[in-house]
């Protein structure tokens, strides 16, 4: 090897486990012990801080230093740099533009081969980043479904349910969708797609999606309604076609405006009096709206509009022959 490329090779190493002998890293490298020592200095040179171990052969451990040095990354962990980047603006912290930079850096500097997997994921990020529970999503499937977006071609797959295995196979016949765009939201991944059987879009779970081959025909892409992947997209999370809740409604909470805030989402809070401020929100049915208001457990006042009020009558209703059947049955 070159001196480069053992340098390479030992910087590798020192990043796969904690400590390093010595006459391990000189027999990974088919080198001498001294050939190691003076590339440890090389490194060391170079702005890494590694430090020697004591120990019966003695060796060698790579630390955080004072600067940020350069970095050596494989295939997956370079696109997965990669796609993280290009899902910065979920996060909300002001960090667009620089990770917009920083992606044009990682991109001029990868081989083709990498490049050509990085062109192909263009990621649409929607909403904020959440606390979704971790899902088993496939790398693998990530590629297949955004190179089928790239190169135009059917997707055929199958749909498995939440809780199946990976090597679940429900038997239907596979699904058709003309794969329009991948889609990031609240930790989870969705391909939006124009599904051929039921002539509509439709949000499918990548986690769910097992890829058949080989892909069906090419197609001619369709514009995604009004324009707009984010607000479309977000407008389906809503159970509408347009980025608006179905129902929305207001009222006035026995609470400070500062103390409603952190809890209105996309909601708008107005403050009355340094004691009660007015909430607007919405939800996709009059009982879910009505529910989440009582998550403030104080007195309140419905504005409006009607439908609103006779949710909270109904569900008042409810709650209350819950409670009476709850005590009559620990009635001896």
């Amino acid at each position: 090897m070159t001196t480069t490329t053992r340098l390479l090779r030992l910087l590798s190493l020192l990043q796969t486990r904690r400590d390093w002998p010595g006459s391990l890293l000189a027999r990974r490298l088919e080198t001498s012990d001294r050939t190691v020592r003076r590339d440890i200095d090389r490194l060391r040179g170079m702005g890494y801080s590694i430090r020697a171990t004591m120990g019966p052969d003695g060796g060698y451990r790579l630390d955080a230093g004072s600067e940020l040095p350069p970095l050596l990354f494989d295939d997956d962990q370079t696109v997965a740099v990669a796609i993280a980047l290009q899902t910065a603006p979920a996060i909300g912290a002001g960090i667009e533009e620089a990770a917009i930079r920083a992606l044009g850096t990682i991109r001029q500097v990868m081989p083709s081969r990498l490049r050509h997997r990085l062109d192909a994921l263009e990621v649409t990020a929607v909403g904020r980043a959440g606390d979704a529970a971790p899902v088993n999503l496939s790398f693998d499937v990530l590629v297949t479904l955004a190179t089928a977006i790239r190169d135009r071609e059917t997707l055929r797959f199958d749909y498995v349910p939440r809780d199946a295995t990976a090597e679940d196979r429900p038997l239907l016949p596979p699904r058709r969708a003309e794969p329009s765009h991948l889609v990031t939201s609240h930790g989870r991944w969705y391909l939006l797609g124009w599904d051929l059987d039921r002539e509509d879009w439709r949000l499918y779970s990548v986690d769910r999606v097992r890829p058949r081959t080989p892909n069906g025909p090419p197609f001619a892409p369709r514009a995604v309604p009004g324009g707009d992947v984010d607000e479309f997209v977000s407008g389906r999370f809503k159970g509408s076609d347009v980025n608006e809740w179905p129902c929305r409604g207001t009222v006035i909470l026995d609470l400070p405006a500062h103390e409603v805030l952190p809890f209105a989402g996309d909601g708008t809070v107005t403050a009355i009096d340094g004691h009660r401020c007015a909430l607007e929100v919405g939800s996709w049915s009059w009982g879910a709206l009505a529910a989440s208001f009582g998550r403030f457990e104080v007195p309140m006042e419905v504005v409006g509009p009607p439908e609103l009020a006779a949710a909270f009558g109904t569900i008042a209703a409810r709650y209350r022959a819950t409670s009476e059947s709850a005590t009559t049955r620990r009635q001896p």
